[in-house]
């Protein structure tokens, strides 16, 4: 497994009124989400993953908890600079238990100060909706009970979205249009990040054993985003999950990554001739992304466990450039 140097930085809220005095009288009006700021020197890491599915570690049937612990143990030696989950953490988000769990075996993240971003998932959601917001955002405390909201970090700004509900109408659609409309010169990638993912080979059919087809909301938010990138100096990059394995799709210049290896009972996918990866493999995995000046690469990093016998391989990767800007968009961005 890679050893990686740290880039440790300071978790800060921006919010709409005048900065606080402290974090603890932080706040942001009920009806504007987040706008977070990771401070953090570009080039920088981080780690996206989903559907972890956190559970009581008899129950290996929601999820595997020896690949969970593996997942959570060396993500934390990578020493990320945050780390992005993209919904299922636990498996039933009104079970006070479930989030015991996730409070015990990531407390290793939080000795080493990594802050998570993470996106709402179905499972998240399972039961008294209320109190499975109420553990969820007992959790992130930082993220103001917005369930919906944006990171700025560096030459970068995530775009965490509720795909619980419709991102293609109000509020949330509009929010995501202002700040697609406001998007700041100096930003080289957008990364959204949303738990139902709008492209996978996966089926509802299940022919291998398991799988979602992709939902017509997340189709329609696609080609909103494809014809955003058409005119924009930013590179979009979209991590989904929800599919418990691993995609990369390529649609309208945008890269979609499907991460769903966290620890939920993961299965095969037929994957579609035209796929970028190929695999008929399980893929437990976790996906590392570096970011640099105008340019990312992006390495699934992949878990075999056999006969309690950990193994990591690197079976994909991709590069990804900002598109070339011009004109007075490149001056200023060569004036950073």
């Amino acid at each position: 497994m890679k050893k990686f140097c740290a880039f440790w930085i300071l978790l800060a809220v921006v919010t709409t009124t005048a900065c606080p005095a402290s974090r603890s009288q932080t706040t942001v009006a009920d009806s504007q989400p987040a706008d977070l700021l990771q401070q953090v020197g570009v080039p920088f890491r981080f780690v996206v993953y989903g559907d972890t599915r956190f559970t009581d570690p008899r129950d290996t049937e929601a999820s595997n908890p020896e690949v969970r612990r593996a997942l959570v143990k060396a993500i934390g030696e990578a020493h990320p600079a945050f780390i992005t989950i993209g919904g299922d953490i636990s498996y039933n988000g009104n079970d006070p238990n479930d989030w015991k769990v996730w409070d015990s075996e990531t407390a290793l993240w939080r000795e080493s100060k990594i802050p998570v971003y993470p996106a709402l998932g179905n499972h998240d959601l399972h039961g008294d909706l209320k109190v499975a917001l109420s553990n969820y955002f007992e959790r992130f405390p930082h993220l103001h009970e917005s369930r919906y909201y944006s990171v700025r970090i560096a030459n970068a700004l995530m775009l965490v979205l509720d795909s619980s509900q419709d991102e293609n109408s109000a509020p949330q659609a509009k929010w995501l249009a202002q700040k697609l409309d406001s998007l700041p010169g100096d930003v080289d990638f957008v990364f959204v990040v949303l738990h139902h993912p709008p492209y996978t080979s996966s089926s509802d059919a299940k022919t291998l054993g398991g799988g979602h087809s992709a939902r017509p909301a997340e189709q329609l938010l696609a080609k909103t985003l494809e014809n955003r990138q058409q005119s924009m100096r930013a590179r979009i990059v979209v991590f989904a999950s929800h599919v418990h394995n691993y995609e990369r799709h390529e649609h309208g210049g945008i890269t979609y990554f499907v991460s769903g290896g966290g620890g939920a009972h993961a299965y095969p996918i037929e994957r579609a001739p035209g796929d970028p990866y190929q695999s008929k493999e399980v893929n437990y995995h976790y996906l590392l992304v570096e970011v640099d000046q105008r340019q990312l690469k992006v390495t699934m990093e992949r878990l075999q466990l056999s006969n309690g016998k950990l193994t990591w391989t690197q079976p994909d990767s991709v590069t990804i450039a900002a598109p070339q800007a011009t004109g007075a968009t490149s001056r200023a961005a060569d004036k950073r």
